[in-house]
Order: C-alpha cells, then sequence, then structure tokens
C-alpha cells in the first residue's frame, strides 16, 4: 500500500470536514479498499496508487469547492462522488481566469460588459484607478468584489471602504438613532456587496477584527493605509480638500479606487466637486489608471439605461442652450462625443476632443 498526506490550510476545519468527520467518513466508505484519517489539519490516505490518485483528485476538488463557496456538505462531496469526467469538467471551467470571484452563495462574480474588463485590467495595472461612470454601471460592484479576491489572495492585509457622507435633500438630524445608524443608511450599498461574496460569520469576524473597515470618508484623516485595498465610492460627492487628504492617506503598499458619477453631485450649490478637479490635476501623472463607463455597461433593470441616456442627452441640451445664451463653448466636448457615438446626438463635422479626464464643472 502506498500512503499520501494532505495538508489542509487557511480553512475552518470543521467546515471542511464536517461535524464529527462526516465529509471524510462520506468519502472513505467510497472506497473500502483505502483508509482516510483525518488527524488535526492532515488527512491521511492509505490504498493502492490509483485509488490514491483518485482520492487526492477529489480531496483537491473539495478544498477549491471550500476556496470558493466557504463550505463542505454531505451533498457536496456525494456530487463530487458521483461527477461525471463532463461534469467535472464544467467545475474547472466555471473557475476559469476570467471569473472575478465566486460568490458567499456560489454564485460566479465576473465582468458582464468590456468596460467592466477594462476597470478589471486597469486595476491590476495600476496602484491608483479612477472610474467614472452612471448608476448601475457596477462600479461599486466590481470594486468590492477586487478588493475581496486581493484579500483572499493574501495581496493586501485589510479592505477599507470609505463613502463621503454628504445629504441628498434629506438632512442626517432628522434621522433617527445614533451617528453610527445614522451614517450605515450611506454605506448600505458597500454591506449588500460584501454580503453577497463573503458568509456572514465571515464577514462578521472580519469587520470585528478590523480586516475590512467601512467607514465615512471623515475617518480617513489622519492616517496611513498600507498593506490595504482602498476603496472611496461615490467621490464625486468630496471637496477639493477632502480628495486631497484621502489620496495623502496613500500607504507604499497600498492598491487604490476612486469611483464617482459625474451626472449626481449632491454638494452645496456652487461647491465644486473634488474629484472634477482631482482628474484634472492628476491628468498627467504616471501610473495612474482612468476609466470611463457609459450607459452600455448598465446591468440593472433595462430602463435605467434609457433613464440614464435620457438624462444624458436632457443635460447636453442643457449646456448648449446656457452655452449660447452665454456666448460660451460647451464645456463636456467629450461627452457629447461619446452620445454621438451612441446614436444619442446627430453627427456634426469632427472636432479635436481632449482625453479624458478633463476639467469639469460641477452639474447644472
Amino acid at each position: 500500500m502506498v500512503e499520501k498526506i494532505i495538508t489542509l490550510e487557511n480553512m475552518s476545519l470543521v467546515d471542511f470536514l464536517g461535524p464529527d468527520n462526516q465529509n471524510i467518513r462520506q468519502l472513505a466508505a467510497a472506497f473500502p479498499g483505502s483508509k482516510i484519517i483525518s488527524r488535526g489539519n492532515e488527512i491521511k490516505v492509505q490504498g493502492q496508487p490509483a485509488v490514491i490518485s483518485r482520492i487526492n483528485d477529489l480531496l483537491s476538488s473539495l478544498i477549491e469547492h471550500y476556496h470558493q463557496y466557504g463550505q463542505i456538505t454531505d451533498k457536496t462531496v456525494n456530487q463530487y462522488l458521483s461527477a461525471t469526467s463532463e461534469e467535472a469538467e464544467g467545475r474547472v471551467l466555471a473557475a476559469s481566469p476570467d471569473v472575478l470571484l465566486f460568490g458567499a452563495k456560489g454564485g460566479v462574480i465576473k465582468a458582464k460588459t468590456p468596460n467592466q474588463q477594462k476597470l478589471i485590467d486597469t486595476v491590476m495595472a495600476h496602484d491608483l484607478t479612477f472610474t467614472l461612470g452612471p448608476a448601475g454601471t457596477g462600479k461599486t460592484y466590481i470594486s468590492v468584489a477586487l478588493a475581496v479576491r486581493a484579500l483572499k489572495n493574501k495581496e493586501v492585509k485589510k479592505i477599507i471602504i470609505s463613502r463621503p457622507v454628504v445629504e441628498a435633500g434629506e438632512s442626517l438630524g432628522f434621522l433617527p438613532g445614533d451617528m453610527k445608524e445614522k451614517v450605515d443608511p450611506y454605506l448600505r450599498p458597500i454591506y449588500d456587496a460584501l454580503e453577497d461574496m463573503i458568509p456572514a460569520e465571515k464577514l462578521k469576524f472580519y469587520q470585528e477584527n478590523k480586516i475590512i473597515e467601512i467607514a465615512p470618508l471623515a475617518y480617513m484623516r489622519g492616517r496611513t493605509l498600507n498593506n490595504a485595498f482602498v476603496l472611496l465610492d461615490e467621490a464625486q460627492n468630496t471637496t477639493p480638500s477632502q480628495i486631497k487628504m484621502f489620496l495623502t492617506r496613500m500607504g507604499p503598499s497600498a492598491k487604490v479606487m476612486v469611483n464617482g458619477d459625474r451626472s449626481q453631485i449632491d454638494l452645496p450649490t456652487r461647491q465644486k466637486s473634488g474629484l472634477m478637479q482631482a482628474l484634472d490635476i492628476l491628468k498627467d501623472v504616471p501610473g495612474i489608471g482612468f476609466v470611463e463607463m457609459t450607459a452600455e455597461d448598465v446591468v440593472r433593470h433595462r430602463l435605467v439605461k434609457e433613464i440614464v441616456q435620457a438624462y444624458d442627452r436632457f443635460d447636453n441640451e442643457e449646456q448648449r442652450r446656457q452655452a449660447q445664451q452665454n456666448g460660451a463653448p460647451r464645456r463636456d466636448e467629450r461627452h457629447e462625443r461619446r452620445l454621438r457615438e451612441q446614436g444619442l446626438l446627430p453627427e456634426t463635422p469632427a472636432s479635436e476632443d481632449p482625453e479624458l479626464p478633463v476639467n469639469h464643472e460641477q452639474a447644472m
């Protein structure tokens, strides 16, 4: 007989082995001529070489399944024991490189549009990435998935996610509860994304141990963010001093993303958006990535795409009318060109357009 020892690392033994090692006992029952013994974080397998090879393949598949889904059940073991070669191949394909992450319930998380894939590639190639795009294009969701993947791959030691707390037509003072309860609704989209990607108990553990931090932007002042994946979401609602403060927190081993939507600025009237200013100031700094999402990247209800396009047309007409009234040129030629490429505006003679980022003033 031949013996092989398999070491289990970076996993909960209870979740993998099952209560009273029931998963290993089920596996052993399928190979009566061999011995499969679990001691601590090691599994010892004894038997004929061909059988040991089969058991090793099954254990490797179960370990991969655990790292994707966070748990092994007796049903999972039975599925792998009874799987045909075609089904096994399907599982390999499910773990192909275009898969960004497996969600808490086993769902596949990956890019759904070319620009989402461009965002993933840009983040991989740059330590600082700015992403602009309308609602529903997956900016926040893809960003959180990238952060979770970096944490699981041990590329970073923690995740820090922040949003500026800006009142959008309603006063914080009228919300019930203490400051945390007042602020949490602003951070709810972040919690929703994380709950999709990390099992509830593990997410709770990460938060209690400050491995994942979700906090308002004001809490970033004075910190050095190192060995972390840092996301600033809804950055269009930062002031120039706020975004400068955030960007200068970046440590030598940090990966930073800044997301925003120029059409949803909720700052007080005449207050300039820090994100729009930062795009202009940093446009020639090497090593910074810029990604522009469009209405074509909207992955919510089909009407969201139509709504975004309708508002784009309206905003463009407003800019054109004001430019005519003021005798000044239109401020966002690149935005108008994008609308024209989408067939939302008639063609006009070509003109030289500045590359993103450009200096945008606050939306009207």
